[in-house]
């Protein structure tokens, strides 16, 4: 009986020592993977252009204030104010042109002397081969000047591993609602 249990301890303590070493081994933080192991081929450079309807007044708004700091109302610049958005973008500078997805995401004025937005949002596209897939900003928006140049720091779906920049320019800005039109020109390194 004495080695039963015995030859039952060693075989047990050998199971265990075992699992642990297969466990721990199987549970990497990191390691290396070739492009080819994720499906990726060739880097690709995509140019897309569209426009960013920036709507803040009216019935149905598209850009909700959501934060406000106290210093807002003595600032030129509304530092401290932040926006929560869920813009369309069409294909056209019209409202009625083809929709081909959402700017999704939130600004906020984030200099004291300018206004300098810090924007923070996806494009998320609704049409053709993008259909799905996002692109995501995260950049500075020195609203008045004539072409801004904002960073595109990652993607989904079509776009994983993006990189890029977009170029945007106001095409409209309506003084009296604070509504404005930005045409978007993006150009986009994927696979």
């Amino acid at each position: 009986m004495r080695m039963a249990n015995s030859a039952f301890l060693q075989i047990t303590f050998l199971l265990i020592l075992f699992s642990n070493f297969f466990h721990t081994h199987s549970q990497q933080f990191s390691r290396r993977l070739s492009k080819n192991e994720l499906g990726l081929k060739h880097e690709k450079l995509s140019h897309l252009h569209f426009y960013f309807h920036d709507i803040v007044g009216g019935r149905q708004p598209t850009a909700v204030r959501v934060a406000e700091a106290a210093v807002t109302n003595s600032s030129a610049t509304g530092f401290g104010l932040v926006v929560m958005i869920d813009d369309p973008l069409t294909l056209g500078p019209n409202l009625s042109s083809k929709i081909v997805g959402r700017a999704q995401g939130i600004y906020g004025s984030a200099d004291l002397t300018n206004l300098g937005l810090l924007m923070v949002l996806n494009f998320a596209f609704t049409e053709g081969k993008f259909n799905g897939s996002t692109l995501s900003v995260l950049g500075r928006n020195a609203v008045f000047s004539a072409v801004r140049e904002l960073p595109i720091v990652g993607g989904s779906g079509v776009f994983r591993f993006a990189k890029g920049y977009a170029e945007a320019r106001t095409h409209e800005l309506n003084m009296k609602t604070g509504d404005a039109i930005v045409e978007y020109n993006v150009y986009v390194f994927h696979y």
